[in-house]
């Protein structure tokens, strides 16, 4: 079984899912799901990646004061049915401190494949090589994966 923890930063889609558990084809995948949703100290950034993508509506309401932990439980609750629903084994927790230690806490901890980061794309973390993925990649000692989160 190919052992794979997944960063993410909301709620996935089904598209989200079809795209994680169909990577490797017929092999069974077990997944571990760490839930990170963005913070207050991330409202620029996400502000500046709403103007990059031309949304600018959303760049004016960034602030989203419904994103605490108890969405982000759900988000992941969600998240966890659906990857099992798609034939998946899935356990997750959600990730209140710097998501960087967990992963590499539970990479070690699991003996995982490799680490999949599916986040909106941030194209100011990305550019100066400061999402989770790029600093992943430095830290984990398995492959990382950067997927984009579907935008339904």
């Amino acid at each position: 079984m190919f052992k794979t923890v997944l960063l993410i930063e909301k709620a996935l889609s089904d598209a989200d899912v079809e795209l994680v558990t169909t990577l490797h084809g017929e092999e069974k995948v077990s997944f571990v799901v760490l839930m990170q949703p963005r913070g207050r100290q991330d409202e620029l950034l996400r502000a500046l990646d709403d103007v990059a993508l031309g949304h600018l509506d959303k760049a004016v309401h960034e602030h989203d004061p419904g994103n605490g932990p108890a969405v982000a439980a759900e988000s992941l609750e969600h998240s966890l049915r659906h990857l099992r629903s798609a034939g998946a084994e899935a356990a997750g927790r959600v990730v209140e401190a710097d998501p960087l230690d967990s992963l590499r806490a539970v990479v070690e901890e699991t003996g995982a494949d490799e680490v999949l980061v599916l986040t909106a794309p941030h194209f100011v973390e990305e550019f100066f090589h400061r999402d989770w993925a790029s600093k992943a990649r430095h830290k984990v000692g398995v492959p990382v994966l950067k997927l984009f989160a579907s935008e339904s």
